[in-house]
């Protein structure tokens, strides 16, 4: 039989919280979630930072990755670096020679010139691929002209398609087909010859309709016996070049280092102007690349002014909540040497 002292202190022990205790539990547990929530949302704007940071990178990485080897490549013939030795070139001054004529004339076999760029204009005689918005203006462009890396063997040339047939021995021949020139030496090898233009675009084709935004470099490319246009990657807002010329004498103590870098529309590298110096070789190349993310960033705003190549830019209000990147390479080219 419970006594009344049990039954009390069986009360006591079963009673719950007050609404005090109850209060402050609460308000503790409210605190413990915003708590929370703030370490769950700066951990996900960390993320998107993070991601958008990396994106930029690993974009850099592969623009690099693409332009670099090709551009070093410039004037590499086969068994032969030097244009002037390779039969069947002709200057873009002169009439139509070899090969599709789309960009202009001798587009991809000036040989003589392995490496054109253009200072802030597009000069090609083909225009932009027409979903592409057309030129980015202030940019610059650059045409690379070469043979591929591997020597091709005879059952394995194409019908249309343009080689160099090149020898250490003797002069080199430019051909079309699956015929090597008559007369060539048995130590001769097949190349196939490359030519890439570098341009930036307004606009991305490939991204639909977000790509109406977003700019892009793309190139020009020899393929058989036409010129396809070829995105590299979208988001690259500018495409900046410098030169970098040797202009002393032959026989000159420093030939064969680079005296200064200058644009591509420098005087002294071109045969028509009054200020041309007949000495001066290109013996390196400097790009810059701006690069802008895909989407916008809520809360960012880019309002760094960017200072480079010649080009001053600042992003206008509606730029500002793409994030950027810019980088810097210079290339040193493996087989333009200047005589000695």
């Amino acid at each position: 039989m419970r006594t009344l002292h049990s039954t009390r202190t069986l009360r006591r022990h079963a009673r719950g919280v007050t609404l005090i205790e109850l209060m402050v539990a609460v308000a503790i547990g409210a605190f413990l979630m915003i708590g929370a929530m703030n370490v769950f949302m700066q951990s996900r704007t960390t993320f998107r930072i993070n991601q958008s940071v990396g994106r930029l990178q690993e974009n850099a990485r592969f623009v690099l990755a693409t332009l670099e080897p090709d551009i070093r490549m410039a004037s590499y013939y086969g068994l032969e670096t030097r244009g002037s030795r390779i039969a069947g070139r002709a200057k873009i001054t002169a009439a139509n020679g070899i090969g599709p004529g789309l960009c202009g004339n001798n587009w991809a076999i000036d040989l003589d010139n392995p490496l054109v760029g253009t200072n802030a204009q597009y000069l090609w005689a083909c225009a932009p691929a027409a979903n592409t918005g057309g030129y980015r203006a202030g940019t610059d462009t650059l045409l690379v002209r070469r043979a591929s890396e591997d020597a091709i063997a005879p059952a394995a040339l194409v019908a249309n398609t343009l080689y160099i047939q090149s020898s250490r021995a003797q002069q080199g021949q430019l051909f079309v087909g699956t015929v090597v020139p008559a007369g060539s030496p048995a130590s001769s090898q097949s190349f196939q010859l490359i030519a890439n233009g570098y341009y930036v675009a307004n606009r991305s084709p490939n991204l639909g309709t977000k790509g109406t935004t977003i700019p892009s470099l793309r190139r020009r490319v020899l393929q058989g016996n036409t010129i396809v246009d070829q995105e590299v990657l979208a988001g690259v807002e500018d495409f900046q070049v410098e030169l970098g010329v040797d202009t002393d004498v032959p026989g000159a103590a420093n030939r064969g280092s680079i005296d200064r870098y200058i644009n591509a529309d420098d005087p002294i590298i071109n045969p028509a102007s009054p200020g041309y110096n007949p000495n001066a070789v290109i013996l390196s190349v400097r790009i810059w690349l701006r690069l802008r993310a895909e989407d916008p960033e809520n809360g960012f705003s880019d309002t760094t002014n960017y200072v480079y190549a010649g080009v001053n830019y600042t992003p206008a209000a509606a730029e500002q909540p793409f994030r950027r990147l810019l980088i810097s390479k210079t290339i040193y080219l493996r087989d333009m040497r200047p005589m000695s």
